[in-house]
């Protein structure tokens, strides 16, 4: 298994979250051209509260959100718009760890009611952002940003789920 999911809040046991995640990174990690079996990553499966001072500790910001991740290094492009560092490869007997992510449920869950979307969906959707930030990917910089929802729109679209950036979809 690429993910190893500790779940601190049952209810992501009851949504499948050890599922959706490993789907999420297994896609991410193939879109990209990496193997899986040389990675892995960790996932924390929690509550607001809980995340809120994850949020506040790592990042001065002490109210909870969606999904925070904490990549091993530093792969991101000096250059906008350009794709990051491949990551070292480990093997399959000893893979590398990509970093740590963690999903917090009530964020998720109001944000997918409020947006209309299938919570499965959303919390793939924020799973492959997560992995993309392992990955050296983000959203600051306008060209970064441009590239990082490409692949999340590519990866999403792999697996049957519609572009959250689109504003005219329906659930």
């Amino acid at each position: 298994m690429l993910t190893d999911t500790i779940l601190e809040d049952d209810r992501w046991q009851q949504a499948g979250l050890e599922t959706l995640a490993e789907t999420a990174a297994q896609a991410t990690l193939s879109h990209l051209g990496l193997p899986s079996s040389h990675f892995e990553i960790a996932v924390l499966a929690c509550d607001d509260a809980r995340i809120a001072v994850l949020n506040a500790d790592f990042r001065g910001k002490p109210q909870p959100t969606n999904v925070l991740s904490w990549p091993e290094e530093d792969l991101a492009p000096d250059m906008p718009g350009s794709p990051p560092e491949e990551p070292p490869q480990g093997g399959e007997e000893d893979p590398h760890h990509l970093g740590d992510i963690a999903i917090a449920w009530e964020t998720c869950d109001r944000e997918a009611k409020e947006q209309g979307k299938p919570f499965a969906a959303h919390v793939t959707h924020l799973m492959v952002h997560g992995v993309l930030h392992l990955l050296g990917f983000d959203h600051i910089r306008d060209k970064d940003a441009t590239l990082m929802e490409a692949h999340e729109r590519a990866i999403l679209g792999k697996l049957g789920i519609a572009d959250p950036y689109r504003s005219d979809q329906g659930p």
